[in-house]
């Protein structure tokens, strides 16, 4: 379950295994695109169902699920640039509420961005035949890791939402997230989120820090202007 709800005071709350493998389950669920009849001929792969391209990708987009200050404060550039009032109401919904502080797992700065060990979570999950990956390259170069979602996954990860229904909040922001990311591939996600002086500026190797503070003074500025434009 979601330790963190039941103590917002804590500032740096860590998951567990079984909570990442959770997380990581509905994001590749929600996140994947299909599959080809070529990968499915590959060994331990028959029954996927579908894939997330390059694990650059998967952590980028677990940033923004882990990080909700960071992807409402993304909302508020969307909304910035194209004043769709949608955009702004998402935003408020997210820093009006306590979620940047009870849902907030902050990842490690790392050598090119955002990023925190899935290794556990996943190995959960491929022990179980929920997930399968495949590395790209050569023997001493992986160039790529494939993420496959199969058959059981999806079967468990729908299970998971009926006996859970608190988990039904990933599966919202995967939505959100993905809706965010539209066309981006791993890279330009991490270009994006460079663009965060807070991102960009972590020491190597520390977690990166909030913008909660500096999100919901920005959401308040840009309330203010749009009474003033009505």
């Amino acid at each position: 379950m979601d330790q963190a709800l039941s103590n917002p005071n804590i500032d740096s709350p860590v998951t567990s295994r079984e909570q990442d493998a959770v997380r990581i389950l509905l994001l590749i669920d929600g996140a994947c695109e299909d599959v080809s009849d070529a990968d499915r001929a590959l060994p331990g792969l028959a029954e996927a169902v579908g894939v997330v391209r390059t694990q650059v990708r998967l952590q980028k987009l677990d940033f923004w699920l882990r990080n909700p200050d960071y992807l409402a404060d993304e909302l508020l550039t969307e909304y910035e640039k194209s004043g769709e009032e949608p955009l702004l109401e998402l935003a408020g919904s997210i820093l009006d509420s306590e979620e940047p502080e009870v849902r907030r797992y902050p990842m490690l700065r790392h050598h090119f961005g955002a990023y925190e060990p899935l290794d556990d979570a996943l190995a959960v999950l491929r022990s179980a035949a929920l997930v399968g990956r495949r590395r790209r390259g050569t023997v001493n170069r992986v160039r790529q890791h494939d993420y496959f979602l199969l058959a059981a996954g999806r079967e468990v990860a729908r299970q998971v939402i009926y006996e859970a229904p608190v988990f039904q909040y990933y599966v919202e922001r995967t939505r959100l997230v993905l809706a965010l990311a539209d066309g981006l591939g791993g890279s330009q996600l991490k270009q994006r989120q460079y663009l965060q002086r807070e991102y960009a500026e972590a020491t190597r190797g520390e977690r990166i820090a909030s913008v909660t503070a500096r999100a919901r003074a920005r959401l308040e500025k840009l309330r203010a202007q749009a009474v003033t434009h009505d």
